[in-house]
């Protein structure tokens, strides 16, 4: 029998508090607290990725990394990595919305702060738990610390206009930027290592007041993300990496001219080669991170409208078949 409940969606980045975002902090707890008092079973967020374009949710460098954004400057405090001198001044942030380069150009520097203090004092309550972190996750976040850093090397351009070998990550360039840029690449690691730490207490702490976090999981990830540059063939491109096709919605009653996300679709002949393990791995990942997930425009996995590369709008697509039965059922297998 399923227990009927109920809950409010909130995203992290919504929630009040002196760092001008929401962050995993106090009042993240706060909330939950709230949800317990008023019998709330529920709550559901949007993704947890580090935005790029637009600064949206559903155009994130990653399917698997967490916005470093909402790592908690208090808690890093009490971590012992920076003091309280260091979060004492703050800019004057709007109270309302988020204005995401202001906060950035003020929390970066302290976050940059608090690995150089982790680098410099190796403290014993964080450094084991640290490398545990790495061996658990490496599967994905060196691939992803190396596109962040990569992408800060070439002063934010699109990975595919980097240097032509490390755009079709060639084992020379990819160990020749690896090595040019490993002091980057461990500071995008170790920003991981503080979301992940950050989150998972906060589930727990849910857990313990009897709420569940319901997460969101896009149906595409960004075409600028490191799930894309790393995964090429998984996406419709052409021999140059461009997207050959794009993801959308076709026309109708809420738009004439459909909706055109820009997100390259999936090449499902391939996934499905590939024993689906890229999709396996992003469901396993989101199971793990939420006790619910949802997933995005989730018709998409049945059959997708597909539009042309170039085209202004949705209305030239068409629809194509899927292979999200085939890849839900093999995940039922490997989860019963």
């Amino acid at each position: 029998m399923i227990e009927r409940n109920s809950g409010i969606i909130l995203h992290i980045t919504s929630l009040p508090g002196p760092e001008g975002i929401g962050t995993l902090g106090q009042e993240a707890l706060r909330f939950v607290d709230l949800l317990h008092e008023t019998g709330q079973k529920l709550w559901q967020i949007l993704p947890l990725g580090p935005v790029g374009y637009g600064n949206s949710p559903y155009q994130c460098y990653s399917a698997f990394a967490g916005n470093p954004l909402l790592i908690d400057l208090q808690f890093l405090v009490e971590d012992g990595l920076l003091s309280d001198r260091d979060v004492k001044k703050r800019p004057s942030f709007p109270l309302k919305r988020v204005d995401f380069q202001k906060v950035e150009a003020w929390k970066f520097p302290l976050l940059r702060k608090a690995f150089e203090h982790f680098q410099r004092e190796k403290p014993e309550n964080t450094e084991g738990e640290y490398h545990h972190f790495l061996k658990e996750h490496g599967w994905w976040l060196q691939d992803y610390a190396l596109f962040m850093a990569a992408k800060k090397h070439f002063q934010d351009l699109h990975w595919r206009e980097w240097d032509h070998d490390l755009k079709f990550r060639k084992k020379k360039a990819i160990q020749k930027y690896s090595e040019i840029l490993s002091e980057e690449i461990e500071f995008g690691k170790f920003l991981q290592f503080l979301f992940f730490r950050q989150w998972f207490r906060l589930k727990e702490y849910a857990h313990s007041k009897k709420v569940q976090i319901f997460g969101d999981m896009p149906l595409y990830v960004s075409g600028n993300s490191a799930d894309v540059w790393t995964n090429t063939e998984l996406f419709m491109l052409d021999e140059n990496l461009n997207p050959t096709q794009a993801g959308g919605v076709p026309p109708d009653y809420f738009s004439e001219t459909g909706q055109l996300w820009g997100n390259p679709v999936f090449n499902w002949e391939r996934i499905e080669q590939r024993n689906f393990d890229w999709w396996l791995a992003r469901l396993h990942f989101n199971v793990h991170l939420f006790d619910k997930v949802r997933i995005d425009h989730f018709r998409g996995l049945e059959s997708f409208w597909s539009v042309p590369a170039g085209e202004k709008t949705a209305i030239n697509g068409q629809w194509l078949p899927a292979k999200g039965f085939q890849l839900l059922k093999k995940f039922k297998e490997q989860v019963d």
